[in-house]
């Protein structure tokens, strides 16, 4: 197949079009390193029209920490919304037959929400924190809820854990949460500082996505062709708290420092994981990389270009 990756370049998007290509696809990455904005309507119609590719990946974001997406609320919900109003547009006007794929973030999910099952999605506020970036993916189920009444176009929405792995930033106001701390542990052993601060107890515990097995759902996704509107999660159903990650990061690092919980600093949700009855269905047989694992491929990686 002929596939267009919508933020190829970036953390996720390199990672699709890597094994896209591996599996003997066309893979295309577009982003603004292109000069592809799209942002732009104009723009983005042109792109579809020269590619006409039969599927869309849509890894383009405008994303960044909890303090940017805060800091910069309605920046990035006008730029999130624009490109998705553009794409859908796009798709209606050019290539109606396409099928798009869009990840969302597990972020939209209620803030208060602690099990992420699919039915209660809708049933509460995105968390402040996050507000202006977990509603704009809500806005893509919108709108390929609405794309599909009125133009039949075919979309398959999935909702994304927290991502770490190889190939994302090293800026702190855009590297993922759990990359940050790798980094910030590498930098540590480095400058043979002795103490390593995290904020609150350690206690809660999350539920991560190492990236290229993102990616590889994602990938697979291509053959699946038929609408899946209503986002399914990318899930294990397991999460680990925040200090047996760091423990894991310390023991794979060779890091001798002693780890220092700051307690004045309060904990988020005791627990955020991702129920996996509805991914299971689609991909019964699918192996995720174990968590310790993909931290150990991080670890070599953030070591590599430090």
């Amino acid at each position: 197949m002929k596939i267009l990756v919508l933020g190829g370049h970036g953390f996720l998007g390199k990672h699709v079009v890597e094994i896209l290509s591996k599996s003997g696809h066309t893979a295309i990455p577009v982003s603004r390193k292109e000069g592809i904005d799209l942002q732009n309507y104009e723009i983005t119609k042109k792109c579809f029209t020269e590619i006409n590719p039969s599927v869309i990946i849509n890894c383009a974001a405008h994303v960044g920490s909890v303090h940017y997406v805060n800091k910069f609320a309605a920046n990035v919900i006008n730029d999130n919304v624009q490109i998705a109003l553009n794409v859908y547009r796009a798709l209606s006007e050019v290539l109606p037959n396409a099928l798009i794929i869009n990840p969302l973030s597990n972020c939209s999910y209620p803030g208060d929400a602690n099990i992420h099952y699919e039915p209660d999605w809708w049933k509460g506020e995105v968390h402040e924190s996050v507000f202006s970036y977990g509603n704009s993916k809500k806005i893509i189920y919108v709108l390929s809820q609405c794309y599909k009444k009125q133009y039949g176009i075919n979309s398959i929405n999935y909702l994304v854990p927290n991502a770490f792995g190889p190939g994302d930033y090293i800026d702190p106001n855009k590297v993922h949460a759990l990359n940050g701390m790798i980094i910030r542990m590498i930098q540590a052993k480095r400058n043979n500082i002795k103490q390593f601060e995290i904020w609150g107890s350690g206690s809660p515990i999350r539920e991560w996505g190492f990236i290229k097995d993102i990616a590889q759902i994602l990938a697979q996704s291509v053959n699946l062709q038929d609408s899946q509107i209503y986002p399914v999660n990318i899930a294990q159903n397991k999460g680990y708290s925040i200090k047996e990650s760091a423990e894991m990061i310390s023991e794979l690092l060779g890091y001798k420092g002693e780890i220092e919980y700051n307690l004045n600093y309060q904990d988020g949700a005791p627990v955020k994981i991702l129920d996996a009855r509805k991914f299971r269905e689609l991909f019964p047989d699918f192996k995720f990389i174990a968590h310790k694992d993909g931290i150990k491929e991080t670890i070599e990686y953030y070591n590599a270009i430090l």
